[in-house]
């Protein structure tokens, strides 16, 4: 090697230093949605972070982890969540999260979409995994790739059959499930030999890596807009998938990251709206208005926007406060999502919500 030569190891190590991949898959292993939400706080007129609020939420989230004993173990405590630690498991996850959107309902009460299964009533997000299992129970193969892209047997009226309702309401956005399905099928097997393993495994144990080829390969997990003249990325449900996986096997094997701090929060609907209630969000007075009145936002408006960008920001300083109460403690932003989500449903189950969370119908979340 001349003296006008690169050392190849120092150049690796800088990569490394700076989550940078080696050229060898040029994949970035920074996802640069922490940094867009940022952009979006400091551009935001319609949401804000208290500090104040943050610094009391933040107090009050610790001691609950803690009393809870909240860790990735949590994740396969409930019921429905698959137990195994194999490939049926992460096609499991995998579909979940494909088709993890939009579950809020204009139907209150007894009557909105829910799906029996084992005897009990399931909504929300939990009527998705309950759609799922039900399905496989009856041997539709819902969880492989090669039957998402079985146009004589994946069919709208199949769909329809996997999420019927106990009541008769409808579950949103069924056609756009669908879609999702078709997609990410041809994507696994142009690209995959259809094995979402495969997928997983290309990523070589990065979680920023792994939601960037999600985002870069899969149009239906490409959740990036338009903010102030800037493209931002929010991509809640490339990232849902990585810190699912992580939490379902417990940080090994198939969920093994050396990074899964690169992780923000998911952003949604209901985290927004239990940040609110603790005192970290603050909205404008037309902005909460708009809410209260159980009004739409479209997806990409201004609003919206700032709603997830600032919800990002929140969390990421929230978990900055616990780790100066607690340095040696174990804490991520894909924690305290998992945590501040449960307590949003703890709330809306006791009927204590303090206010609404936001209407917005879109794929992404």
């Amino acid at each position: 090697m001349s003296d006008d030569e690169a050392d190849p190891e120092l150049l690796e190590m800088l990569r490394k230093s700076l989550g940078i991949s080696s050229a060898e898959d040029g994949l970035a292993r920074t996802t640069g949605v922490l940094e867009d939400a940022e952009y979006i706080y400091n551009n935001s007129i319609d949401v804000a972070v208290d500090m104040r609020g943050t610094q009391a939420a933040a107090s009050r989230v610790h001691s609950q982890m803690l009393d809870r004993g909240y860790g990735t173990q949590t994740w396969s405590e409930h019921e429905l969540h698959p137990k195994s630690k194999d490939e049926s498991t992460v096609n499991f996850i995998f579909t979940i999260d494909l088709l993890n959107f939009s579950f809020w309902s204009e139907i209150s009460g007894d009557e909105r979409f829910c799906i029996k299964y084992r005897d009990r009533r399931w909504t929300g997000y939990w009527s998705l995994v309950a759609a799922l299992k039900r399905a496989l129970d009856e041997d539709i193969p819902i969880t492989t790739p090669s039957f998402w892209i079985d146009s004589e047997n994946l069919t709208e009226a199949k769909v329809r059959h996997i999420f019927r309702s106990a009541t008769d309401g409808q579950i949103p956005l069924l056609v756009e499930r669908l879609d999702c399905l078709q997609e990410a099928g041809r994507v696994l097997e142009a690209s995959y030999d259809s094995s979402i393993l495969s997928l997983v495994e290309s990523a070589n144990k990065s979680a920023g890596s792994l939601v960037n080829l999600l985002a870069r390969d899969f149009p239906c997990f490409r959740d990036e807009h338009r903010f102030e003249g800037r493209k931002v990325r929010f991509l809640k449900r490339a990232q849902i998938f990585v810190a699912d996986l992580w939490a379902a096997f417990n940080g090994e094997g198939y969920g093994e990251f050396m990074d899964i701090h690169e992780l923000t929060m998911f952003a949604d609907y209901r985290v927004p709206q239990i940040l609110h209630t603790l005192g970290v969000l603050i909205y404008s007075p037309p902005l909460e208005n708009h809410i209260r009145a159980l009004r739409l936002i479209e997806p990409g408006d201004s609003r919206e926007v700032q709603l997830r960008g600032c919800s990002i920001w929140a969390v990421e300083l929230l978990r900055r406060e616990i780790l100066k109460r607690c340095p040696d403690m174990t804490v991520n932003s894909v924690l305290i999502d998992f945590f501040l989500y449960d307590l949003a449903k703890e709330r809306e189950k006791e009927g204590s919500e303090a206010v609404p969370h936001h209407r917005t119908r879109s794929i992404w979340y």
